[in-house]
């Protein structure tokens, strides 16, 4: 499979901007077409509900490929450098280069969301791409096969659902860059099975994504769009708010802004129960069990119910230490475990000492949260606001440390997915001598007037 993608990429048919921008076109094309099944995959993996399927997974992937295609022009043109004058009568360029063969591994979180993003940009850099989505969401693996078959030659794109050893094979058959998104323990036996084969890398990873709300906040305002972003996927989400450290003056306020934005948040006719339409479930049995064991020790102020066989987590807000198993690992569900902090530069003095998360969301004065993001690193983050930083596709997307390498998302894409090469062409009919031995320019003053 990998001969055959090489071949199609040496053949050059992948190089031409109008070959690239048809094939996001094609692939347009065909996930609006299949925009039903794909509700309906989402929904049987995840009970995602449709609204929530097409602003989070949908929209942003067909948003992704316009953005593309309207830039790619731009993008691939070669940029002129300026050249030394030792080296006249050259001119110097640099060009972007795509890779190759990308192999890009997708998570089960955002299975339809989490490969075609990366897909759009190593389609528009150039390359050729395997496809390998996640095998907890086989309704999704299913459709995306479908669609990849009709949208692309098997020569270009083709997507293979395998488990974890067939995913390390496929690395030692040496693909020439690997895109994984996933956890970091995967993410780090992954980078040293690529670093044996000099396989460069991007790893989309997670972390401890904390929320700050100091009394400065609007603490309904805050309560409200954390409890949003949290909610998002019952907090299956990456950069999600794990946990939320409160200022002490305003913690009763904050819990009870909390208990009346997740009232707003789900006022169907269902309500917060096992029926409720607009509310994600748990991906697996697995991962439910884990969130009922860190509930444990807790001290529940909001919700913790649970229904083991329709795999509902209720919104839950609890209050814990920072020895808590909660404040050990990625929640990655709708936990929101809740510390208290007194001094604002004590707190800044802890996080620094954490491993660097992906995300970082900071409510309070804007100039306050500024400092605040100066001195706590972070793949990214948002003053006032959370998780909305990575619908902007002039932002890079990417963490930092543990939290992930590299970054995506827009132009970024583009240039995660291509490589800077450097071009000098020399005129043939102008051979200068002084660059030949006996080198006698370095003993004058010649040097210094070419800048050598």
């Amino acid at each position: 499979m990998l001969e055959t993608l090489r071949t199609f990429y040496r053949s050059g048919q992948t190089r031409p901007v109008a070959f690239r921008r048809e094939a996001l076109t094609r692939l347009e094309n065909k996930i609006v077409e299949y925009q039903d099944r794909i509700v309906e995959a989402l929904h049987a993996d995840l009970g995602k509900s449709a609204a929530e399927s097409w602003l989070t997974e949908i929209a942003l992937v067909l948003g992704e490929i316009r953005y593309q295609r309207r830039h790619l022009r731009w993008w691939s043109r070669p940029r002129r450098v300026g050249t030394p004058l030792a080296l006249f009568p050259s001119r110097s360029r640099i060009v972007r280069d795509p890779y190759g063969v990308v192999l890009v591994v997708a998570p089960w979180n955002y299975p339809f969301q989490l490969l075609m993003m990366p897909l759009v940009g190593a389609v528009a850099a150039g390359n050729c791409v395997v496809l390998k989505p996640a095998e907890t969401t086989p309704h999704v693996a299913r459709v995306l096969q479908d669609l990849v078959e009709e949208a692309f030659e098997a020569s270009h794109v083709c997507l293979v659902r395998t488990n974890h050893e067939g995913l390390e094979s496929l690395l030692e058959e040496g693909p020439d860059y690997l895109f994984f998104t996933g956890s970091p323990g995967t993410g780090s036996r992954l980078m040293e099975l690529a670093a044996r084969r000099w396989i460069p890398v991007t790893l989309e990873l997670g972390g401890k994504s904390p929320c700050i709300v100091t009394e400065q906040a609007d603490v309904e305002v805050a309560a409200r769009r954390i409890a949003w972003a949290k909610m998002l996927n019952a907090g299956q989400t990456c950069v999600a708010p794990d946990h939320v450290w409160v200022q002490a003056s305003v913690k009763s306020a904050f819990v009870q802004a909390y208990a009346k934005a997740l009232a707003f948040l789900f006022r169907d006719t269902a309500g917060l129960s096992k029926e409720s339409p607009n509310y994600a479930r748990i991906v697996t049995d697995r991962h439910f069990d884990r969130l009922v064991g860190l509930l444990s020790g807790a001290r529940v102020l909001l919700g913790g119910g649970y229904d083991a066989p329709s795999r509902f987590f209720a919104p839950t807000l609890v209050e814990v230490s920072e020895e808590h198993p909660l404040m050990q690992e990625e929640v990655f569900g709708p936990i929101l475990p809740l510390l208290e902090f007194e001094d604002e530069a004590v707190l800044v003095n802890r996080l620094q000492r954490e491993p660097k998360p992906l995300a970082l969301y900071y409510f309070g004065k804007t100039a306050g949260g500024r400092r605040f993001v100066e001195q706590v690193p972070s793949g990214g983050a948002c003053i006032n606001d959370a998780i909305i930083h990575l619908v902007n596709r002039c932002l890079p997307f990417g963490g930092v440390g543990k939290s992930g390498l590299g970054s995506y998302h827009g132009r970024t894409s583009f240039e995660t997915f291509s490589r800077e090469r450097s071009v000098l062409e020399s005129k043939r009919s102008f051979d200068l001598k002084l660059k030949y031995p006996p080198y006698k320019i370095v003993k004058t003053k010649w040097r210094e007037f070419l800048g050598l």
